[in-house]
């Protein structure tokens, strides 16, 4: 092998090391800006705690949205909405969303900027310290191992739809780790939506998996993140028999719409 070929080894190898080490730092600077947001909101919090349920939660999500907006800022993540379809602000819907990345939490936050929000948490993370106040100020937890449990959450979200405060659901119920588009869908978001009789809007994130990536939570990088709006899927007329063939219909058009932007995790 001649010394330009080692040259090249080694130079690679070294680079690859030195990307590995500001990939670190980066993350680690995004955590302390984090951890600065979560102590800024928590007095926020427990002083909104005066405030009724409904009333607190609404307000908390409006903070924290902005807060997120700084905070995304400071990572130099640019977030860009694209609408496939026009999106109608006044009326409450379930928005669903592909589930690829931790970011994915705060993403919703930024992407559903014009109508007040409830998301779906583990309630688990409620009983982190300090954070976990916020979280269950701003989500409807559940403890998914309690059949019980997971019955009051979704009483709990369908009370929110008659309050006209959307709700956001990941169908897929975890990060989709195959390399496909999508996972197949659970069947709650569906079920919610033909119950309430409340449109479906699906969003995509197409970069959340290139920001932060599932297999490491020290792998946050600045760049873009899209969000595209697709068309709202109604259900007038939908009984609770059709909950497979909503779900397909919803699933499809996520799964084309994925293909067609070339969402970067799909292998096949």
């Amino acid at each position: 092998m001649t010394n330009i070929n080692w040259f090249l080894i080694i130079f690679a190898d070294t680079m690859q090391k030195i990307s590995r080490v500001i990939k670190i730092v980066f993350s680690v600077y995004a955590a302390l800006i984090l951890l600065i947001l979560i102590l800024v909101l928590f007095p926020i919090a427990l002083i909104l705690n005066i405030f009724p349920k409904k009333t607190r939660g609404n307000l908390l999500y409006r903070i924290t949205r902005f807060g997120v907006d700084i905070t995304m800022l400071m990572w130099g993540i640019y977030q860009r909405t694209i609408y496939d379809a026009p999106h109608d602000r006044k009326k409450p819907l379930i928005f669903v969303f592909n589930h690829i990345s931790y970011l994915d939490a705060i993403t919703i936050l930024k992407a559903i900027r014009f109508q007040n929000m409830r998301g779906l948490g583990k309630s688990e993370i409620g009983d982190i310290p300090v954070a976990g106040l916020i979280y269950r100020s701003a989500v409807i937890m559940v403890k998914r191992t309690s059949a019980e449990d997971r019955a009051r959450s979704i009483a709990d979200l369908k009370e929110a739809l008659k309050h006209n405060i959307s709700i956001a659901l990941a169908p897929e119920g975890t990060f989709n780790e195959t390399g496909k588009p999508l996972l197949p869908f659970f069947d709650g978001a569906f079920k919610i939506a033909i119950e309430t009789q409340t449109s479906i809007k699906p969003l995509l994130f197409l970069d959340t998996y290139d920001r932060l990536n599932y297999n490491s939570i020290l792998s946050l990088t600045p760049g873009q993140s899209r969000v595209v709006y697709l068309e709202e899927i109604p259900v007038t007329g939908y009984t609770m028999e059709d909950v497979p063939v909503l779900k397909q219909k919803v699933y499809d058009a996520m799964e084309k719409a994925l293909i067609r932007y070339k969402a970067s995790w799909i292998k096949e």
